[in-house]
């Protein structure tokens, strides 16, 4: 794939597991909704690595970590999110984080983080576009 053809296809892949993230918050399994929702970020951060990198993206989830091989400006308020999303790819994976984590994602914690990724997709999105 060149360039253009891995941007669209991590563009596309996030916009899949968007729709996955939402049917999965509707259907109040909350976990499997943060979990997701950790995947469209992720997604939307590996274009924007080969973007401004051309290089692949590499296969690894810290999200951070990405955020920085994609050269992108963030502010302490997005670092810490980042680190937030990034825990739930990890307590929704790991059995000894998963009990627990499970006990948390009730209606608020899973509303609040939803709607914080929702808004980060956006913003990752308008990035892209630049």
């Amino acid at each position: 794939m060149n360039k253009e053809e891995l941007i669209k296809y991590w563009i596309d892949a996030a916009g899949i597991d968007y729709e996955a993230m939402n049917n999965l918050f509707e259907s109040k399994d909350y976990a499997w909704s943060l979990f997701i929702g950790h995947l469209v970020i992720e997604k939307l951060l590996k274009p924007m690595v080969v973007m401004n990198n051309e290089e692949l993206a590499p296969k690894i989830h810290n999200l951070n970590k990405l955020a920085e091989i994609a050269l992108l400006e963030l502010s302490e308020d997005q670092k810490n999110l980042l680190d937030v999303v990034t825990s739930f790819n990890i307590e929704a994976r790991y059995p000894d984080y998963k009990k627990e984590f499970f006990k948390k994602c009730d209606s608020k914690f899973t509303s609040k983080h939803i709607n914080q990724i929702k808004e980060l997709r956006l913003w990752l999105l308008e990035q892209l576009k630049k």
